[in-house]
């Protein structure tokens, strides 16, 4: 199987990578199912790079449905050690404008059918999530973007709500997420976060602006058609700051101590762990069942 150090995943408006040389469409089975979609395995300068479509190409699935384990677990499968995650969110500040990146720093659950871990059903465990994203890989973003890239505003920090979808929130709900101090509101990237973080994968949000949340006295003037040239653009943008930021990777060694999530992590007595459930989670706990 080919393999990867970087793994991106694409949110809506964002399907492929077309900087991406020397493909190979991999299909990958996992034993929480397969992915949203094959991946897309490429080069960008000498680093190898796997791509995947959170939504599926032709965005057949909405948040609920996509397989959020077997797209994290897919990755490991792959080699891969950071994850940078692109998600369009709408705005609950009103300093966060459409067509702004933010990379927040923070997440807040308000999701209630998904599965969040890879862990249950006969191994215990809890990883620490009081901050849920690599500062590393944040900073690597966030200095690629200083450089100057034409047409990006970008935004570190700040608190990316996800809620369940499909559906959009009432009013009601988007004033009090602004009460909590809520940032952008989104429909996927808490799982994937927590999941990496078993996975002992280094994870970054860039949640990328279309448009302010119901709670903007102007939402209802927003017409569909504007938030998708903002999507586009938006798109077009985040697709400079990863690759500019994956080139900046490659000469930077990991540092961070997302590879050691699962060091003290796991509860259950080995002895009490099945051969099957070891096999389940071979790729993420191998190393310390030795």
């Amino acid at each position: 199987m080919a393999k990867a150090k970087i793994g991106v995943i694409g949110g809506s408006g964002i399907y492929q990578m077309s900087a991406l040389s020397d493909v190979e469409e991999i299909g990958i089975d996992t034993p929480f199912g397969r992915p949203s979609d094959n991946f897309i395995v490429g080069s960008l300068g000498q680093t190898r790079v796997a791509f995947l479509p959170r939504h599926g190409r032709g965005h057949p699935l909405i948040p609920t449905e996509i397989p959020f384990r077997a797209n994290i677990y897919a990755m490991k499968l792959l080699g891969v050690e950071r994850i940078i995650s692109a998600s369009a969110v709408g705005s609950l500040k009103e300093e966060l404008k459409p067509m702004d990146i933010v990379l927040p720093d923070q997440f807040f659950d308000r999701t209630r059918h998904r599965v969040s871990t890879f862990f249950g059903n006969g191994i215990a465990a809890h990883v620490g999530f009081a901050h849920p994203v690599c500062k590393d890989l944040c900073d690597v973003l966030e200095e690629t973007a200083s450089t100057g890239i034409d047409g990006i505003t970008l935004h570190r920090g700040g608190t990316y709500l996800c809620m369940e979808g499909p559906a959009f929130s009432t009013r009601a709900e988007s004033e009090v997420y602004r009460s909590w101090g809520m940032s952008v509101i989104g429909m996927t990237n808490l799982q994937e976060a927590k999941l990496a973080r078993e996975a002992e994968m280094c994870y970054a949000t860039i949640a990328l602006v279309t448009d302010y949340d119901c709670w903007h006295p102007e939402h209802d003037s927003v017409t569909i058609e504007m938030v998708i040239d903002y999507l586009n653009r938006n798109s077009a943008n985040a697709q400079k700051l990863i690759a500019g930021a994956i080139a900046r990777m490659a000469k930077r060694p990991l540092s961070c101590k997302c590879r050691e999530a699962l060091r003290h992590a796991i509860i259950t007595s080995p002895d009490k762990i099945e051969s099957a459930a070891r096999e389940r989670l071979k790729a993420i706990i191998g190393k310390y069942m030795d």
